[in-house]
């Protein structure tokens, strides 16, 4: 018998698992690029994951094999406040598996859904234009103080 995907609410019991999720990535994506202010916001990021955890986790989604957490994503309203994956667990359709459930979701009270990633991640932006995603709007980053670009990409939901 073959494990297959699944995606629950998240549980408190996730919490260690998610943050390790987190952390994974921000090492993997942000950490190598951060300059100045920005790696002096980085160094708190393990408390800021925590704390966004226990605040959001019953509010998050998480992709399961084998009841191991995979990847893990969160919306408010129309607008997907984290999607994340695992390393180990990129380019296996855990990511797609994640946005198409939180886009039946969305769809039931909105016409759309939108997102915020930064110009440097090309791996990111790649994966939402193939998703239908359109950029709409750019912005500086000012949750970090990066001097990176935020992008603000939106798709029309039926």
């Amino acid at each position: 018998m073959s494990s297959s995907l699944s995606i629950r609410t998240a549980r408190k019991e996730d919490i260690a698992a998610l943050s390790d999720i987190l952390i994974a990535t921000f090492e993997q994506v942000w950490h190598p690029r951060l300059t100045g202010p920005g790696i002096e916001k980085g160094k708190d990021f393990p408390t800021r994951v925590l704390d966004y955890l226990e605040q959001y986790v019953a509010d998050i989604y998480v992709a399961t094999l084998d009841d191991k957490p995979l990847g893990m994503i969160h919306w408010i309203g129309d607008f997907v406040a984290a999607l994340h994956v695992s390393p180990a667990a990129q380019g296996k359709g855990v990511g797609s598996s994640l946005l198409a459930f939180a886009e039946q979701e969305i769809v039931k009270s909105h016409g759309q859904v939108r997102l915020e990633t930064d110009s440097f991640n090309v791996q990111s932006r790649a994966f939402y234009q193939k998703h239908g995603f359109e950029e709409i709007k750019q912005y500086p980053d000012e949750e970090w103080d990066s001097g990176f670009t935020t992008i603000l990409l939106q798709k029309p939901l039926k």
